[in-house]
């Protein structure tokens, strides 16, 4: 099955397609990359996201709007990437969509709101799209994410020692082999935050971390910003943009000073490789396969690399899938899993009381059209 996975994370800064075909040999789901395309939203659609995420507050009828143009977004990257890399025979689109909101309460998930109505996806396709993929998991006691975690643990089987896979996006989530997953952090979120605020909106992230490069670590800033009550946390466990904003930056500031902007972002990515190698460390892990828009930010790998003597930290590249698009190509995995009838989920990395064939259908063109369920899950992913 030829299949388009569709992913704009916790950066909000573009749509991410991935092609693959995908095919159940035996107990091995083999997938083929295709190649990906990114599709940054543009201005009106950025500022909008930016005034609705939180701390932001907007009326139902902005949620509404903004639904649409991510929706409307989504489509065209997918009517793209069929075009372009699947020669218009694609069979499916699964669309993660634009996460706005993870409602958590005492290391429990309540809910989760994802935008991006996938009916403009399948009406400019004309293809069944798969969406709506975390509440499932979450009506099944489970924290809805990290959803790649079961794709992870597919992929890095076999490999030697503990491998564990670290995704870097807005928020940083790990995968270890027997399992465990959860989101140990920020990745990107406070950089991101930082060096717009300290641009008056000219930058949109710290390009190559070359703020924090001129930055000095301030530790009375840094011990203030570890003591947060979610790094001590058991997993599973799930954040997102609700706890680590712009609001929370500035109440961590308070009181600090003037502090140079780039001791600042110095301080806030040694944060994320803290709290990444805290983790790492925890799960014992000897190899690091890393994905995410993260990784172009040399001076945080450098930073992680060195908190983690002996551990080798490599690109999720080396081993076939693309950094920038992995989570593009996981969705994609996930919607091929609910299109056979097969669960989306590990229970024991998302604390889910079972494993759940995720997602909600939206029928094609042609109406819906399923192959046969599959006769069983497979116990590996193999990337050819």
């Amino acid at each position: 099955m030829r299949v388009i996975g569709l992913m704009s994370g916790t950066s909000y800064d573009a749509v991410d397609a991935a092609a693959a075909d995908l095919e159940l040999v035996g107990d091995s789901l083999v997938l083929e990359p295709l190649g990906a395309r990114s599709e940054e939203y543009d201005d009106e659609v950025r500022e909008a996201l930016v005034a609705a995420l939180p701390p932001g507050s907007v009326p139902l009828s902005e949620m509404c709007r903004l639904d649409t143009l991510i929706g409307q977004a989504f489509a065209a990257a997918a009517v793209r990437a069929d075009r372009e890399l699947c020669a218009g025979r694609a069979e499916l689109v699964a669309s993660h969509g634009q996460t706005v909101f993870h409602w958590a309460e005492s290391g429990q998930v309540r809910g989760t709101l994802q935008l991006g109505q996938p009916a403009w996806i399948a009406e400019a396709t004309g293809l069944p799209v798969v969406a709506d993929f975390r509440p499932r998991d979450i009506a099944a006691g489970g924290q809805g994410a990290p959803l790649v975690s079961l794709v992870d643990l597919l992929w890095l089987r076999g490999r030697p020692g503990t491998p564990v896979a670290l995704n870097i996006g807005g928020i940083a989530n790990v995968t270890a082999p027997d399992g465990t997953a959860f989101d140990t952090g920020p990745g990107c979120a406070l950089t991101d935050a930082a060096a717009r605020a300290f641009s008056g909106g000219r930058l949109g992230y710290d390009d190559g971390g070359a703020l924090a490069a001129r930055g000095a670590v301030d530790q009375p800033l840094l011990e203030r910003l570890l003591a947060e009550p979610y790094y001590r946390l058991p997993a599973p466990k799930t954040t997102g943009k609700e706890l680590f904003h712009a609001g929370y930056l500035r109440a961590a500031l308070a009181g600090r000073g003037t502090l140079p902007p780039e001791d600042v972002l110095a301080t806030l990515t040694r944060l994320t490789a803290v709290t990444i190698a805290d983790a790492m460390r925890d799960l014992r892990a000897t190899e690091v396969i890393t994905s995410g828009g993260g990784t172009r930010n040399p001076v945080l790998l450098r930073t992680l690399a060195g908190l983690l003597p002996g551990v080798a930290v490599r690109s999720s590249d080396e081993l076939g899938l693309p950094s920038d698009a992995k989570e593009a190509y996981a969705f994609a995995v996930l919607g091929f899993l609910t299109a056979h009838g097969l669960p989306g989920t590990e229970p024991v990395s998302t604390g889910a009381r079972h494993a759940s064939v995720l997602g909600s259908l939206t029928p094609g063109r042609a109406g819906l059209r399923l192959p046969p369920p599959a006769d069983r899950a497979p116990v590996r992913l193999v990337v050819r």
